[in-house]
């Protein structure tokens, strides 16, 4: 039928009723379809009418509202008139246009009487990934309030269960999960960031999903400021499918008012469907970021960081010392952390003064760069330019620039929130950390954010909740623009503002204030599911984590920082000869399995013991794969039975070893299982990929907080 709109990527379709002044109606989302197909599912899309309901079949549109039947969250919400007192919403399709590629649309939606124009462009991703962006436009001749601008997409009656994420500081991205039932799963994020507890993913799935298996069907705003994410289901239903799935930026009333011609650019919405379960949602969204022609072409550089190892203890000669230690083990990047500027040597001063201290550096700042570049790393800072202190210069000079009045939003941290909206806070931040940058040749940038926003007016009580992102977006940009070869990291106390809006101009994010890797697996899990590792900063720290009390095995440090875009987070300046020793094997191991960590897929096992962990990265042509086998408690049973190692190809076989033998780890076995005793002698083990991937093998009991690494190559 002429009328219908086909995406296909992959093995995902996306099909569309684009009769014109119709509803714009998503048919389906979800398994590939043949061109065949399409005729009978429109003959198919029309659900029953029910008694005390509307005299014709709902129907569900893209931008879903009450003039349309839907009960539910609208997709749009718009006021007109100078007090916002006429509702401005019902929305008719006048225009869809499909690329030549069949994978990208543009639907333009209208109200002539109200004078408004929304726009939705579509693209379908070949791994899988819907990038939905949407627009409003302001075609009348008085002041239009954008309420809303929500995506929502419908998912079919299988899709029974819902999993999302929450956390808190050192805790992220920790899964939740709980069957679909009727009503509203909203999580709103009003924070100013996504925060600890943001739940990066809505996803619905066939019920008992797993990591390789399930059905599932996600949701992710693109967006670092107040977003929304909701998964609905009422009791008729949703149109011919069972609920709705999607979200947007969470806007204060007010907050979005256009003046006649103007637009409002929502964030976009990125939606995947899969039917490898919760690896297959990871893959989707890494094939997605790894065909931006943006995303980090160069290998990720092995990575120190000053902060654990100095705090606001800097001095020249230690940070040369610490580069040279840096460079004897194969590191590649050195960060200078917080106190290296202004009046700072502790948090609660200084923060807005981004200007090198003589207190520190007695004018040896650019000698410490060029000693570091001389070494062969690059050089990395940080910076937190959103925030203040009050006992700072900046905030005695410009009181004005702080968002809020004074007094309306309490101190975190000792720490204010910068009015980005002010145009004159934009121009002083570029500028400041323009001339640090080019003053040392700085090649990195750690962009802190160490407190939530409560505040989101400017002190003229103005909401300032989108220009501030926007602002944001806008700095970074422009110091890319004119430093192209910077990188930048998202750090927010932690992993507070993990998003796909942010990385677009990051290159990659810091996913916990947390290095015991006990706490930080499950961490990083959760933030793979959206982010491609070489994205993640992982980093190995001493044996005792200052976050939990908890003293952990190096074997279990390293293995879980390989995960990742790898780093450091020690002191080694003062480590003994054995973890010296350790940590460049390791930095080594990181170097020479990069292509695969970085361009592979990542899986998890499936049927493991409480405790147990199996994950790793396994290539696309399935063969070579490394993976993680550990535990973070003593075992429970009295052996560890046969486990299927996930990703495998069970038509090929694997050359199996241990790459890293020199790691002690701890057995709780009086012996290693028979197949396993040779690897730990430094040999290699061939078998079958059917035996691995779907019989199993019986592993060894490590003991608690002990991992080891295996490597697999097909022969």
């Amino acid at each position: 039928m002429s009328s219908l709109l086909h995406l296909a990527a992959g093995r995902v379709s996306v099909v569309i009723d684009a009769t014109p002044g119709g509803l714009g109606e998503v048919l389906h989302w979800g398994p590939a379809l043949e061109a065949a197909d399409l005729e009978a599912l429109a003959l198919t899309a029309a659900p029953a009418v029910a008694p005390s309901s509307y005299d014709r079949p709902r129907r569900l549109g893209l931008l879903p509202v009450g003039e349309h039947g839907w009960a539910g969250t609208p997709g749009f919400e718009a006021r007109r008139g100078e007090r916002g007192e006429r509702r401005a919403e019902a929305l008719a399709l006048a225009q869809a246009v499909a690329a030549d590629s069949g994978a990208e649309a543009r639907l333009v939606f209208a109200n002539p009487s109200a004078d408004i124009r929304v726009t939705v462009d579509l693209a379908l991703a070949e791994g899988g990934v819907l990038r939905a962006c949407a627009s409003a436009r302001n075609d009348g001749g008085d002041p239009l309030a954008i309420d809303a601008l929500r995506v929502l997409l419908p998912v079919p009656q299988r899709a029974r269960e819902l999993l999302d994420f929450t956390g808190s500081w050192t805790s992220e991205r920790m899964p939740q999960r709980r069957p679909l039932t009727d009503g509203t799963h909203l999580r709103a994020a009003r924070r100013g960031r996504p925060g600890h507890d943001s739940p990066l993913l809505t996803v619905l799935g066939t019920p008992g999903f797993g990591n390789g298996a399930g059905e599932l069907w996600s949701a992710h705003v693109g967006w670092s400021g107040d977003t929304e994410y909701l998964a609905e289901r009422l009791q008729e239903g949703a149109g011919s499918a069972a609920a709705v799935i999607g979200g947007g930026a969470h806007l204060a009333p007010g907050e979005i008012v256009l003046a006649p011609g103007e637009v409002y650019d929502a964030p976009a919405v990125y939606f995947a469907h899969t039917g490898d379960g919760l690896d297959g949602i990871a893959a989707a969204h890494h094939a997605w970021l790894r065909a931006r022609p943006h995303h980090p072409s160069t290998p990720r550089p092995l990575t120190l960081n000053s902060w654990e190892a100095m705090y606001f203890d800097l001095t020249p000669d230690r940070l040369i010392e610490f580069a040279e230690a840096a460079a004897a083990l194969g590191v590649e990047r050195v960060v200078i952390d917080d106190g290296w500027f202004g009046g700072r040597r502790d948090d609660r001063r200084g923060l807005g003064d981004w200007q090198v201290s003589d207190a520190v550096w007695h004018g040896r700042f650019v000698e410490v760069a060029d000693r570091v570049h001389a070494l062969g790393l690059q050089l990395g800072i940080w910076f937190e330019p959103e925030m203040v202190n009050l006992d700072s210069d900046l905030a005695r000079a410009h009181p004005e620039w702080i968002l809020g009045r004074l007094g309306a939003e309490d101190e975190w941290r000792h720490q204010l929130t910068l009015d980005l909206s002010n145009p004159e806070v934009v121009d002083y931040l570029l500028e400041s950390i323009d001339t640090v940058v080019t003053a040392a040749g700085i090649d990195y940038i750690k962009w802190d954010m160490n407190r939530e926003v409560s505040v989101t007016v400017d002190q003229a009580a103005r909401p300032t909740g989108t220009a501030q992102v926007r602002a944001l977006y806008g700095l970074l940009a422009e110091l890319r623009r004119r430093h192209p070869a910077l990188e930048i990291e998202s750090c927010a106390s932690g992993g507070a503002r993990v998003d796909l809006g942010m990385l677009e101009h990051t290159q990659r994010v810091w996913a916990s204030d947390s290095n015991d890797p006990v706490d930080r697996a499950p961490i990083q899990r959760g933030t793979s599911l959206l982010l491609a590792p070489e994205l993640i900063g992982a980093h190995v720290g001493p044996e005792y984590s200052h976050t939990t009390d908890r003293a952990t095995a190096l074997s279990y440090r390293l293995a879980t920082a390989l995960f990742g875009h790898a780093g450091i987070e020690w002191d080694v300046t003062k480590l003994a000869d054995a973890e010296l020793d350790a940590l460049r094997e390791w930095g080594g191991l990181y170097r020479r399995l990069r292509p695969l960590l970085h361009g592979g897929r990542t899986v998890a096992a499936d049927e493991l013991d409480e405790g147990e962990l199996l994950h790793g990265v396994v290539s696309h042509a399935r063969d070579h794969a490394v993976l993680m086998w550990g535990r973070t408690t003593a075992a429970r049973r009295g052996s560890t039975p046969r486990t299927r190692v996930p990703g495998l190809d069970p038509a090929r076989r694997y050359a199996i070893s241990l790459p890293a033998p020199a790691w002690a780890v701890g057995t709780h076995d009086v012996t290693w299982p028979g197949w396993w005793a040779p690897l730990v002698a430094g040999e290699t083990v061939e078998l079958p990929g059917r035996v691995l991937a779907e019989a199993g093998v019986p592993l060894p009991r490590l003991n608690a907080q002990q991992a080891v690494l295996i490597e697999l190559r097909a022969v």
